[in-house]
C-alpha cells in the first residue's frame, strides 16, 4: 500500500471511518513526522477481499473479472461498463435468454 500524506483534520475523517468499522479506513498514513498503519487485526475473509478487489477495479475503470481496461460506456447512464467486451459477451449477454 502507498503511504498517504494527511493533515490532522483529514485524519479525523479516517478515525471516524475506523469507529464505524469501515474497511475504507485501512491504509498507511503520514501525518507530520508520524507514519500510522491502519489494518484489521483479524485477516480479511474471502468475501471481504473479493468486495475490495471489485470496488478497486471498478473505481479504476478495469474489468472486474480480468482487470483489463474498459473502454465502452453504457449509453443509458454514461458510465463505464463493469466488464470488458469479452466478458460482457460471455457473462451478461448469456443471461438475457
Amino acid at each position: 500500500m502507498k503511504s498517504v500524506k494527511l493533515t490532522a483534520k483529514e485524519f479525523e475523517k479516517v478515525v471516524k471511518k475506523i469507529s464505524a468499522k469501515s474497511l475504507d479506513a485501512c491504509g498507511t498514513y503520514i501525518i507530520g513526522e508520524f507514519k500510522i498503519d491502519v489494518r484489521k487485526t483479524k485477516p480479511l475473509s474471502g468475501s471481504e477481499r473479493v468486495s475490495l478487489l471489485y470496488k478497486r477495479r471498478k473505481e479504476q475503470g478495469l474489468c472486474v473479472v480480468c482487470g483489463k481496461k474498459v473502454t465502452k460506456k453504457n449509453p443509458k447512464n454514461g458510465q463505464l461498463y463493469r466488464l470488458c467486451e469479452i466478458h460482457r459477451t460471455k457473462i451478461d449477454k448469456s443471461r438475457k435468454r
